[in-house]
């Protein structure tokens, strides 16, 4: 009885490995392939953009500074005692509108001294232009010699350029007499006033009685890197880039908005500035609210050249080498992967801009790059933006979230 019971599990076994050994060996070999075929991967599905040429424009980003389209610092031209501000600090104030009003008095009393003095001239040249008419009747019947008619010539004629000379300093004192009232040259915004009512001001003081500063249009003063300057314009030598349409700017403010108004490229510097490097750009703006103002920090996005038969791929579908060579990933006629090197020349916005090694109708991978190599067979599927996958991301939860109470009362019903 002992002996029965030990065998019998050792029997159990024996015929259990038997029978798998003889169910093993009776598959069919066709079934194992089928096996095998349903165990392996498909193909790695990529997101893919298709490559189309076109003018790209090519841009600079640079910061600036803006200034005041005009400056003038308004002297006194006459000394006087300061006796009524016409204006309020702060105001906008037009060309030739009075500002100051300056005691007058001695200047009065030079126009009055000029014009006594033009008076008694014109008095002494009529005495000399009769005696003058009278030697010259003289002189022809010989009354009087040649002598004395030429001395009475030579009188008139210095009378004439003394009454001159006279009012000479007449029209110089009635122009001092205007400068009693200091008056705006230019139109623009004024600063505070540095002079109140009783100061002593003299003419050409070195310090101004005001500022006033022209808004509207406004400067910017952008720096480039000569280097960025020279580059362009070997591209503009080999005919990679137009030119003809290098002057929009676009300014962002300091607190990141866009200013609604578009500029104008004005000028640029000649020479580089030897401590910094960089060349100067000036851009003017319209600027009819007196949004900017001088000193004012900003970006501007400067349109340099038009890049003809360029191609604009996504910043995450190119890599680079080692060297810093460019490289993208393209799906060729036969499904498979395909490594080739790209030029790029910089960005537009999240894009590279790329100028050479594309041709029309390439399918360039963006989505599951990392996922493939050279060579590797894949599916291509039109590439969607970011923006559009985190819509579609947003959307499944929530229908599933919303099927779930259904699912939920069908099961309790």
């Amino acid at each position: 009885m002992m002996s029965a019971k030990l065998w019998a599990p050792a029997l159990t076994a024996c015929a259990l490995a038997t029978s798998i050994a003889l169910v093993g060996c009776s598959k069919d070999p066709k079934d194992a392939q089928q096996a095998g075929a349903a165990q392996q991967m498909p193909p790695t599905e990529v997101g893919v953009l298709v490559a189309q040429p076109q003018s790209v424009e090519q841009s600079v980003e640079l910061s600036g500074r803006t200034t005041a389209y005009e400056i003038s610092e308004v002297r006194p031209q006459t000394s006087g005692v300061v006796l009524k501000r016409l204006f309020a600090e702060g105001s906008y104030v037009r060309e030739g509108q009075a500002l100051y009003e300056i005691d007058s008095s001695s200047n009065r009393a030079n126009v009055d001294n000029a014009r006594a003095a033009i008076a008694s001239a014109e008095a002494n040249l009529n005495v000399l232009r009769v005696k003058e008419g009278r030697y010259r009747q003289l002189v022809g019947s010989n009354a009087i010699s040649k002598q004395e008619y030429d001395d009475i010539v030579g009188q008139v004629k210095l009378a004439e350029a003394t009454l001159n000379a006279n009012q000479a300093v007449l029209k110089n004192a009635q122009i001092n007499l205007g400068y009693s009232t200091v008056r705006a040259p230019i139109s623009g915004q004024t600063n505070r006033s540095t002079v109140t009512v009783g100061a002593l001001v003299t003419a050409n003081q070195a310090e101004p009685l005001v500022t006033i500063q022209r808004l509207d249009p406004i400067y910017v003063d952008i720096n480039q890197s000569s280097a960025e300057l020279l580059r362009l314009r070997q591209q503009l030598s080999k005919g990679a880039v137009d030119s003809s349409n290098n002057t929009k700017v676009q300014l962002k403010l300091e607190d990141g908005s866009d200013y609604p108004v578009e500029g104008r490229l004005a000028f640029s510097d000649a020479s580089v500035n030897p401590d910094t490097g960089t060349v100067t750009l000036r851009a003017v703006f319209s600027n009819p609210s007196h949004l900017l103002l001088p000193g004012m920090f900003a970006n501007a996005k400067i349109v340099q050249a038009v890049i003809p038969n360029a191609y604009l791929i996504p910043q995450a579908a190119l890599t680079r080498t080692p060297t810093g060579q460019a490289m993208a990933m393209l799906v060729n006629a036969k499904g498979a992967v395909e490594s080739r090197p790209v030029t790029t020349v910089g960005v537009q916005g999240k894009d590279w801009i790329v100028t050479d090694g594309l041709k029309a109708g390439d399918k360039v991978i963006v989505d599951g790059i990392a996922k493939v190599k050279p060579e590797q067979q894949v599916t291509a599927k039109p590439y969607q933006p970011q923006a559009a996958q985190g819509a579609a991301g947003q959307a499944k939860p929530a229908a599933q979230a919303a099927a779930k109470p259904e699912q939920k009362a069908t099961s309790n019903s």
